[in-house]
């Protein structure tokens, strides 16, 4: 038991386990909702926190960049942390860190006081993010994982897609303080109940890798920077560039350092599963589209036909309410055929409803034109969610799903950065604020961008192995004789085959027994 435990492998039979895995998946989700609303919820409070505090549009960019900014850069990190120092507890200390950031931002006297709160926000919330992931695909038993990382999907995307909607009833129903304030009891509330109700594990290796901690956060800083800057001082800036090729640069020695090391905090032999590969590819490919698409559609109902924050976000309710109805249920067809179709069909549906909605787009378009659109938008970003996390949880042993896991977010975290940069770039190349339709025609040049980058997303999908081959791909990732990171896992030598994913490793069979 003891051996299972440390490994992660959390789930089995009988009513105890089963209440410990609806526990966690409570848990985890209510946490998931919190930081995954906070990545967008600002926007549309904009206005009202320079009302308050002044300041020019650049600086209030930063009131989301700050969040966006640490989020993307210490995801690797915060799930490191979790297989080093155990999961539950630093799952707890990244929700009391996200709790305290959010009181400090509502109580903020100042606007570098709130881009200060919210840069620590985004740090609580890297912590987070990736544990979830790693808890529920813990806590369940491979038969039954599919179903609950569909749960766990439409959360996620729930969250995402009703930050604007969320943020435009408090910030007039309320005051933007209050899109803070609302995550005080709720954080409160799940530090204890996590402590209590979470089962404790840990990754395999015991030492940190803190050069690796040091590459991979100072490269994805640089990155991350340079595309958030690119919009405002121009791609080909100084600075920008200076930024973006420290960054590549950075990430490159972080690769090479992980090729040789003996515990690398991201193994690089993941990246023989073809499955492991394309999925972080696709995601990538689909927070670019998603987050570039949602950050502009957001604001077309306010700019281009003159509707308040709460109207505005009740209109993309066909778009961000699908998730919910549609996730789970993805999530239990994975696990009968397979996560490649689902995602394939998820994000064509997500490239269609997007060139749907820039052919009707215009400042007197009929709500009624797009809810077809929204609707198909919606359900292929609910089918892509839970199912390209099943992908990847089933591309690495259950030892390993905390460092996939991170990198996964991180991936897709950038995707959703430069998603944001480069469609706001085109935009403001083609349109801008000064009218309603200039700012339709700024958004008519920019979401292609997205249905293109959604539609490499979907041929990705098509080099995902099917459900019959999930098991051969993933035992590519196995250690072999000959690997920096340690000796090779019993079995790996494929003499014998490999061992089955997500079945006990001998020595943890024998531990039980015993």
């Amino acid at each position: 038991m003891t051996a299972a435990g440390t490994s992660g492998a959390g789930a089995g039979s009988g009513s105890a386990i089963n209440r410990s895995a609806i526990w966690t998946l409570i848990i985890t989700g209510a946490a998931l909702f919190m930081t995954s609303l906070d990545n967008l919820v600002v926007g549309v409070a904009l206005p009202s926190i320079q009302a308050d505090f002044g300041g020019t549009i650049e600086s209030l960019e930063w009131t989301v960049n700050a969040y966006t900014l640490t989020f993307a850069v210490l995801l690797i990190t915060g799930a490191a942390l979790g297989d080093r120092f155990g999961r539950r507890r630093m799952f707890a200390i990244g929700v009391a860190v996200f709790t305290t950031a959010s009181a400090a931002a509502a109580l903020a006297p100042s606007l570098d006081a709130l881009i200060a709160a919210r840069a620590v926000q985004g740090a609580g919330a890297a912590i987070v993010t990736p544990l979830t992931l790693t808890l529920v695909s813990g806590a369940f038993p491979p038969e039954k994982r599919g179903a609950a990382l569909g749960i766990w999907g439409g959360i996620s995307g729930l969250g995402v897609a009703l930050g604007p909607l969320f943020g435009g009833a408090v910030v007039e129903g309320i005051s933007w303080n209050w899109i803070f304030w609302l995550n005080v009891p709720v954080g409160l509330a799940l530090i204890p109940l996590a402590l209590k109700r979470l089962p404790e594990s840990t990754g395999p290796d015991k030492a940190l890798d803190l050069r690796g901690l040091a590459l991979v956060g100072t490269g994805l800083f640089g990155l991350t920077f340079g595309i958030i800057r690119g919009e405002t001082l121009g791609w080909t800036s100084a600075t920008v560039m200076t930024s973006l090729i420290m960054g590549v640069a950075l990430i490159t020695a972080f690769v090479a350092w992980q090729l040789r090391a003996r515990e690398p905090m991201l193994p690089m032999r993941f990246f023989r599963s073809r499955g492991f590969s394309a999925t972080n590819g696709l995601s990538f490919a689909m927070f670019f589209g998603t987050f570039g698409a949602i950050f502009l559609l957001s604001q077309f109902f306010q700019v281009a036909q003159g509707l308040g924050p709460l109207e505005a976000g009740i209109r993309t309710l066909p778009w961000t309410l699908m998730p919910m109805f549609v996730a789970p249920l993805a999530g239990y067809l994975s696990d009968r055929v397979g996560t490649r179709p689902l995602i394939f069909t998820g994000l064509v549906l997500q490239a269609g409803g997007l060139a749907w909605i820039t052919a009707v787009s215009s400042p007197s378009t009929p709500f009624g034109d797009f809810i077809v659109p929204f609707m198909m938008a919606g359900t292929g970003m609910a089918l892509v969610f839970p199912t390209a996390a099943a992908a990847v949880v089933a591309s690495v042993r259950d030892t390993e799903t905390g460092k996939a896991s991170g990198a996964t977010n991180a991936i897709r975290e950038i995707g959703g950065v430069m998603g944001v940069a480069v469609l706001s770039s085109v935009f403001a190349a083609n349109g801008g604020f000064g009218s309603p339709q200039a700012f339709t025609d700024g958004v008519v040049a920019a979401m292609p961008i997205a249905v293109g980058v959604l539609a490499i997303g979907a041929v990705l999908a098509l080099f995902i192995p099917g459900k019959s081959k999930v098991e051969s791909d993933a035992a590519k990732t196995d250690k072999r004789p000959g690997d920096a990171d340690g000796p090779a896992r019993p079995g790996a030598d494929h003499r014998n085959g490999p061992l089955p994913i997500g079945r006990p490793e001998p020595q943890v069979l024998a531990a039980s027994k015993s």
